[in-house]
């Protein structure tokens, strides 16, 4: 999926999106490095403030520790913090951030994640993404509680020109992945996301039946699903964390999708999550369009999130 000659358009969209937490980071350190040296109460405070925006301890600390080693007997700017910020967050960030491989016909992708989490959207725009890359896509509307979100799901594959295979709410949600799982292969589908209902973490019901959806796809399929898309609302901050830790023992998350960074302060949640589990990160959401979900580059997010030029 190549963004190349988006390039511009994208930092546009994300420096944009990450404006909220760019601006309260950003206001935070000019209030407290302006006119005045590295003081070791300057220091904490700044610990803080980058604790506060949910970046991590781990990283708030090593961040600290680097600028006490620097050498500022004028002291500093409040852009050079950030750009010391930047290079902390981008080092961190380096190893999640990775593109989405397709390795199989049909590349299995199972998406995860809460009711109001952007997930049924997120599969839309993705849609989207593998079908501009000349992709046969399927849409499979495994949220089969919510008669709304098979709808939804309709709609997303009219506009993209995907196939979708949908059944009457309530119905069994595992046996429809069988049966679009078995059709895919069949016509030579390339791709085939399947949307899962919203399920509370602390829903064990709902959990088991994620855990027999993977199941019985191997079935037909036993490398399936090829991969677990995690997606998360940016606007939750912690409770993200807990999300993490719950699907991925459920459902065997292998990557995520962060939603709805542009609704919040609290983007730094995201290099908390990649300090804490490593988990790649695929794609980032800025915005409802179609083109507000773009693949995850951490210099651009480290720069955005601070509130630097690109």
């Amino acid at each position: 999926m190549d963004d190349s000659t988006d390039g511009g358009n994208w930092w546009k969209r994300l420096s944009g999106g990450l404006k909220r937490t760019s601006s309260s980071l950003g206001s935070s350190i000019t209030a407290l490095v302006s006119n005045r040296l590295l003081e070791p109460e300057t220091l904490d405070a700044l610990e803080d403030e980058l604790v506060r925006a949910d970046l991590g301890q781990e990283l708030a600390a090593r961040f600290v520790d680097t600028l006490a080693q620097g050498r500022y007997p004028q002291g500093i700017t409040p852009d050079e913090v950030k750009a010391v910020l930047a290079g902390e967050i981008e080092k961190e960030l380096a190893p999640v951030a990775q593109q989405l491989e397709v390795t199989a016909r049909p590349f299995v992708i199972l998406v995860a994640g809460v009711n109001g989490s952007g997930k049924t959207t997120t599969i839309g725009k993705l849609a989207a993404r593998f079908r501009s890359d000349g992709k046969s896509v399927m849409l499979v509307a495994g949220d089969t509680f919510r008669a709304a979100a098979i709808d939804q799901l309709t709609i997303w594959g009219e506009r993209t020109g995907a196939d979708v295979m949908a059944r009457e709410p309530g119905a069994d949600a595992a046996a429809l992945a069988f049966d679009a799982i078995a059709a895919a292969k069949t016509q030579g589908v390339d791709v085939v996301l399947v949307d899962t209902a919203g399920r509370l973490q602390n829903r064990a019901e709902l959990m088991g039946e994620l855990e027999k959806m993977v199941r019985v796809m191997r079935k037909v399929d036993p490398t399936a699903p090829h991969a677990v898309l995690l997606v998360l609302d940016a606007t939750i901050g912690q409770n993200a964390l807990s999300q993490v830790e719950i699907f991925g023992k459920t459902a065997g998350v292998t990557g995520l999708v962060m939603t709805k960074l542009d609704g919040t302060a609290r983007g730094g949640i995201l290099v908390a999550i990649a300090a804490k589990f490593g988990l790649p990160v695929y794609f980032i959401g800025v915005g409802e369009g179609v083109n507000d979900l773009a693949p995850f580059t951490a210099r651009d997010f480290a720069r955005a999130v601070v509130g630097l030029d690109s």
